[in-house]
């Protein structure tokens, strides 16, 4: 997302966030419908390209809003309201707008509860634990599988071992993947957490344990060259065969064995 819609999206969020304060940790259900209205616009085209259509008047997409979902609490019909007013560069990002809103929702009401660090914290874990469990990994993003079956598989893997906010995020990653795969979702709303506690989030890949002398050193690097502290979240991942590969945000810095061995066939080919 770019541009208009991203200009679009930091106004509605901006809305957003005094009514995710005062709900509290309540905050969580919105979240939830919001999901529901992102399923919604997903499996209807006719609608999606009506709502973030242009040419349509705010107000006659903000009556359909009320319409199409006037069952759900006023409060997520108002933000959708104000979102399908704004102007969008597809319908896709406007349902990507939808989506983020809904996980700003479930995250502000961990922060509410004092839970936000945790939260963060148990999806880096749990993105962590499934880099060797690769069958587990692909039973939570395969297609064959009913969404419903997958999001049972993410909650019996997770029941009683974290917050309910994790759970619901781990639950949307597994049940309506939206094209991305259950650990990428988990760190796509970690780094969302990281922000909301306003912390750059260093996602860093290496092909072996790395000692207390090389994650400062690594930190003091990225300080430097961010400006500010950032969050190592550090995965061991012994089949990139060396290296390390490391990803702030859409910067991404790999320097892998893999990657060396695909930058060479590359050249070869070429």
């Amino acid at each position: 997302m770019r541009g208009t819609s991203l200009a679009s999206l930091g106004a509605v969020q901006l809305r957003f966030a005094p009514v995710l304060s005062a709900a509290g940790t309540t905050a969580v259900t919105l979240g939830e419908q919001l999901f529901a209205v992102v399923d919604a616009l997903d499996s209807s085209g006719s609608l999606r390209r009506t709502l973030s259509d242009p040419a349509i008047q705010g107000g006659a997409k903000a009556g359909l809003v009320s319409g199409a979902f006037g069952r759900l609490d006023s409060r997520v019909v108002d933000v959708l309201s104000t979102a399908v007013q704004e102007r969008w560069s597809s319908a896709d990002d406007l349902i990507e707008a939808v989506e983020r809103l809904g996980f700003d929702a479930v995250l502000a009401s961990a922060q509410a509860g004092g839970e936000l660090e945790r939260v963060e914290d148990e999806l880096f874990r749990i993105t962590r634990s499934l880099v060797g469990q690769r069958e587990v990994r692909q039973a939570l993003f395969d297609p064959r599988v009913p969404g419903d079956k997958r999001a049972d598989l993410a909650e019996d893997l997770l029941r009683g071992k974290v917050a309910r906010a994790t759970l619901v995020v781990a639950r949307r990653a597994a049940a309506s993947p939206r094209g991305r795969r259950f650990v990428a979702t988990l760190g796509l709303v970690g780094e969302l957490a990281a922000a909301r506690r306003e912390r750059l989030v260093a996602a860093v890949t290496s092909g072996s344990e790395l000692s207390p002398a090389q994650l400062e050193r690594l930190g003091q690097i990225l300080q430097q060259s961010y400006g500010q502290d950032l969050q190592l979240n550090v995965t061991v991942d012994p089949e990139i065969l060396g290296g390390m590969r490391i990803q702030v945000g859409a910067d991404v810095v790999d320097s892998t064995v893999l990657a060396k061995l695909a930058d060479a066939r590359r050249r070869l080919a070429s």
